[in-house]
């Protein structure tokens, strides 16, 4: 029973940080983190779940209190964060395969969800394509590029800051 109550305080306070850490870095950056261009640098954290399953609830939990935070409207509170959840629950489901293919869920579902949010929720007159182009290569730069570059800096380290939280 200790120890039960020991993975969950582990988790607890892993999912946490990770919110913590990317709700701070989404409103250091908010200038590139909303809009129909953005990069959300947060993002990168999206490759965590590789490492934790507690990044799974940390990322979605930072995104949701970002958006909150970042005054965004209703509809990108709830798509938007179901977007980050999404990828991250993919990229757990990937963690064992190439450390290439972890990004590729919240690069996608970030691509395909959140254009229609800025198009119907915020009413950006640009084309869905268009907007699907600009998210996406946001995405790529912040899951593929910053993502991939912290998942080799963690590599080296992961059994000692991720001991296992489940």
């Amino acid at each position: 029973m200790k120890a039960l109550k020991q993975i969950n305080v582990l988790f607890m306070a892993q999912a946490a940080m990770i919110a913590a850490i990317y709700v701070v870095v989404t409103l250091l950056i908010s200038p590139f983190a909303y809009g129909e261009v953005q990069v959300r640098l947060s993002e990168a954290l999206t490759i965590l779940p590789v490492f934790t399953p507690a990044a799974i609830p940390g990322v979605f939990l930072g995104c949701l209190i970002s958006n909150i935070l970042g005054g965004c409207i209703l509809p990108d509170i709830i798509f938007g964060s179901l977007a980050t959840l999404i990828g991250a629950i993919f990229t757990w489901m990937l963690r064992n395969n190439s450390k290439f293919l972890a990004p590729l869920p919240p690069i996608i579902a970030n691509t395909l969800i959140v254009p229609f949010v800025l198009k119907y929720g915020y009413m950006v007159p640009l084309p869905i394509p268009f907007m699907m182009l600009t998210v996406g290569i946001g995405e790529v730069i912040s899951c593929g590029v910053l993502g991939l570059i912290l998942h080799t800096a963690l590599n080296r380290y992961k059994n000692v800051i991720f001991k296992t939280a489940v």
